[in-house]
């Protein structure tokens, strides 16, 4: 009997790549009469090949970062407002982080803060701003925002709903540091994105 040795992808991918990749297990081609989001991830699964992607995250309709590779640049910065961190609700209990866990909306366009997710999983070390590093994964990073937010078609929202009830209250660890939060009643309602 043969022993199978397990297999560790680095491979990034998406809930989106579901699919495509089960299209591709099933032997079907995705639809050609729309853009299909999703990659198949078969040949990283079975072949180990690596695809380098981006993932756009978006919080209603404004680019809050990207990852490309092993680096993640964040355009914004926010987790909760002072007003309800002063009630006690804390998003990212025990995970402050200087000038990247801020209560205030803050913007970083210009220059992201990018992160070396295979040395800074937690994303709490920002490289620097003069670093080579950081210039070089600015060079790459920016053309790829440019061209997906040129190639964006704006849709009708279908998720656009809001439930203060379903945001983390009670993280891994949350026990350990006694932080761990009751969640409010469910209350449903459509989401508004302030900024």
């Amino acid at each position: 009997m043969e022993t199978r040795v397990p297999r560790v992808s680095h491979q990034l991918g998406s809930i989106m790549d579901l699919f495509t990749t089960s299209l591709s297990l099933a032997g079907l081609e995705p639809p050609s009469d729309r853009v299909i989001d999703g990659l198949d991830l078969l040949p990283a699964m079975l072949q180990g090949q690596l695809m380098e992607r981006p993932i756009f995250y978006y919080r209603g309709n404004t680019l809050m970062a990207v990852t490309l590779g092993q680096y993640k640049a964040h355009f914004w910065t926010w987790t909760n407002s002072w007003e309800e961190f002063r009630q006690g609700i804390d998003f990212c209990p025990g995970q402050n982080v200087s000038g990247v866990t801020t209560h205030t909306q803050e913007e970083h366009t210009k220059l992201p803060l990018i992160f070396h997710l295979g040395r800074d999983p937690g994303e709490r070390y920002p490289l620097s701003f003069a670093s080579t590093e950081y210039l070089n994964v600015l060079d790459r990073i920016t053309p790829v925002v440019q061209q997906h937010q040129e190639a964006l078609v704006p849709g009708q929202p279908q998720l656009n709903v809001c439930n203060q009830a379903v945001m983390n209250w009670a993280p891994p660890g949350c026990e350990k540091l006694g932080k761990c939060l009751t969640p409010p009643e469910s209350v449903p309602e459509k989401c508004s994105w302030p900024h």
